[in-house]
């Protein structure tokens, strides 16, 4: 069921009702119902991958409970190890068999030998990398002893698919969430209000900006061949404007909708193309998974704090897990490895922490070195972004290689069937109008945050300006979000 469809404009409003009308007055009732509406929710793509959710659920339950008793280390240390392990051992079948398959192939074949291997015909679960650490940090504080384990069930049990956030975050912290689910909550007029204009402000990015992008930045890298420099460079940036609308908007959407349930999930981006650095790009750039491998793996294999040659390896290592999390290729790997390769030089000249405030804090305009670290992050981020879409590594340098030519200087030709060049100008509008307003907002939460301070006639306005943008340029073929393949 995706945001912006039909289904869930009819399922949200139901389960909205049926809460605080109903079940209100019943904290364990609230929770039955959030339940249910989860798993109606992750089994409309396919039922079948119910089972595997609730197994996990269950296991990662009792292992909870169980290390909640006084046990001596060396069992709460094969229990820790037994959820690590199972859960990884789903998110190993189901997304990198083929890859290590495929690769131990290639790689026999450098020696002469050769052999096919097994592969597996199976469909990736929606959202199992995002519910997969959701669980694992669960265990984890829980071993700990930075979190009780929790008695309840149906209060453990939703928290693991709290629908809003299910597929594809933000990954929420067990610490945060889960307590949320024992404390009884009653419905807020604000809180509701500024989950919907969360929500509106979402729908835009997904459906205004990226899916529009996706046209003209799939027409690009479907056929680079065709394309000069200039023109190739043009799909790049639309692709970065799709990634960041399309994962944002998520995030926007997710978090708004919990709000309408009195529930508060981390903020999960920070108008990150505003970073004048890549330490700040990285604080502000899918915040709930980069502080969750810098908890759970940074900091546990020793951080910065051990010699330069240990911190240049630890970097390395969570850039390329970061990379190798997002998908099964090499490509993904190699835009690890690229962000570490950018974030190293702060690291090692002590600069990573630099930038912690808000670019352009007390003047509206950024001083001429911040807009020069701005648009340099940017840049580079532009370059990162085409292995992250490229089918493969041969293909993202072979895009690479043909943007830096003679070409490059020409005057960008993007022919897409069925688009007009009045089209593409009307999406750079458009892009320049999301810019303009999170530029606006830069010191909030989200866009239209804190939006209440202006007069009611333009408040309004502004939501039945952004309602109209959104109706009109829906794309004619709806785009499932990136995220749900990771």
């Amino acid at each position: 069921m995706l945001f912006g469809s039909l289904e869930f404009a009819i399922f949200l409003p139901i389960v909205f009702v049926l809460y605080w009308f109903v079940t209100n007055k019943n904290l364990r009732h609230q929770n039955i119902l959030l339940l249910l509406a989860s798993y109606f929710f992750y089994g409309w793509w396919d039922w079948r991958f119910l089972s595997l959710i609730v197994f996990s659920t269950c296991i990662d339950y009792l292992i909870g409970i169980y290390l909640g008793i006084d046990l001596d280390n060396r069992k709460r240390k094969f229990l820790l190890l037994s959820s690590i392990a199972m859960n990884i051992g789903f998110l190993g079948l189901f997304k990198y068999y083929n890859f290590f398959a495929e690769s131990f192939a290639q790689a026999f074949s450098l020696f002469g030998a050769s052999f096919e291997p097994y592969r597996l015909n199976i469909i990736l679960p929606v959202g199992i990398s995002f519910y997969t650490f959701q669980t694992l940090s669960y265990s984890i504080d829980v071993y700990r002893k930075k979190l009780k384990p929790t008695k309840d069930f149906i209060a453990f049990a939703a928290f693991v698919s709290f629908f809003p956030q299910l597929v594809a975050g933000p990954i929420e912290r067990a610490a945060n969430l889960l307590p949320q689910f024992h404390k009884p909550r009653v419905f807020s007029y604000d809180e509701a209000s500024d989950g919907l204009k969360q929500i509106l402000w979402g729908l835009f990015k997904k459906i205004v900006i990226a899916d529009n992008c996706a046209v003209y930045a799939n027409a690009i890298f479907d056929n680079s061949d065709n394309y000069s420099g200039s023109s190739l460079l043009i799909g790049a940036i639309f692709f970065t404007f799709q990634i960041y609308g399309d994962f944002s908007g998520y995030s926007d959407i997710a978090i708004g909708t919990a709000k309408l349930f009195r529930f508060k999930l981390m903020q999960n981006f920070a108008f990150p193309y505003f970073s004048r650095d890549f330490g700040e790009f990285w604080r502000r750039w899918h915040i709930s998974l980069s502080t969750w491998f810098r908890d759970y793996l940074y900091i546990p294999l020793g951080g910065s704090r051990g010699s330069k040659l240990l911190s240049i390896r630890n970097v390395f290592i969570i850039f390329i897990v970061s990379g190798f999390w997002h998908g099964a290729s090499w490509n993904f790997i190699a835009w690890g490895a690229l962000n570490a390769a950018y974030f190293l030089p702060l690291l090692l000249l002590k600069k990573n922490r630099k930038n912690l405030n808000t670019i352009a804090e007390n003047s509206f305009f950024p001083s001429l070195k911040e807009l020069i670290g701005m648009l340099t992050t940017f840049s580079l981020t532009v370059i990162a972004w085409i292995f992250f879409r490229a089918e493969s590594l041969f293909e993202a340098l072979n895009f690479i290689s043909n943007i830096f030519c003679k070409a490059l200087f020409s005057f960008p030709m993007v022919e897409v069937l069925g688009q007009s060049k009045l089209q593409m100008g009307v999406v750079i509008v458009l892009i320049i109008f999301l810019i303009i307003v999170e530029w606006i907002f830069r010191k909030e939460r989200f866009a239209f945050d804190n939006i209440s301070k202006v007069k009611p006639f333009f408040r309004w306005s502004i939501y039945l300006g952004v309602s109209i943008l959104i109706f009109i340029f829906r794309a004619s073929e709806k785009q499932d979000f990136i995220y749900f393949q990771f």
